[in-house]
């Protein structure tokens, strides 16, 4: 297993220690700032597993397969987390989990043609504004910072739709033939 991938792994190890962060906040004081710290590092070990992996020619069908998924458990427990914390209105965050989850079940259905489906660029930049949006919902600065997390809130929604959209677009031909 190469290093892009153990980093991977261990994006996905942090998940349980980021929800403990964020909902037991009386059993640990700045529970949120922690939290935020620990959901920072792991966006951008997202990010640095991408660059070695691309820059050492080490992109892997497992890479392909859990990075997404590393970002899909990472965000989707955050945007849960911030449900339950009445920081995010639950109506969105069912929006872009079920975004998640179709996305899932075309790269199943793709995985048993033989194919591996990689991000577009459509779902980085809207995984960027998603990390972005949650970073700055956790923080809770207020003031200015409430109307720019109001803003990337609004593009992280619209950039999983269009991604959901581009995504089935360009891969339709999954679909086609015998079923």
């Amino acid at each position: 297993m190469n290093l892009p991938n153990k980093l991977t792994i261990l994006r996905v190890c942090m998940v349980p220690l980021f929800v403990f962060l964020m909902l037991w906040d009386d059993l640990c004081k700045n529970g949120n700032y922690a939290a935020a710290a620990v959901f920072i590092l792991a966006s951008a070990i997202d990010w640095l597993d991408g660059y070695i992996a691309r820059k050492n020619n080490q992109i892997t069908d497992f890479g392909k397969f859990m990075d997404p998924i590393a970002d899909k458990l990472l965000v989707c427990s955050a945007m849960i987390c911030l449900v339950e914390q009445d920081a995010l209105p639950a109506w969105m965050v069912i929006i872009i989990i079920g975004r998640e989850f179709i996305i899932s079940g075309f790269r199943l259905v793709a995985s048993d043609k033989g194919t591996v489906i990689a991000a577009s660029i459509w779902g980085k930049f809207k995984t960027v504004f998603q990390m972005l949006m949650v970073i700055l919902l956790i923080l809770d600065f207020g003031g200015a910072f409430d109307i720019i997390a109001r803003i990337t809130t609004w593009i992280a929604l619209i950039l999983t739709i269009v991604s959901l959209i581009d995504y089935l677009w360009k891969n339709r031909n999954v679909l086609r033939g015998p079923m």
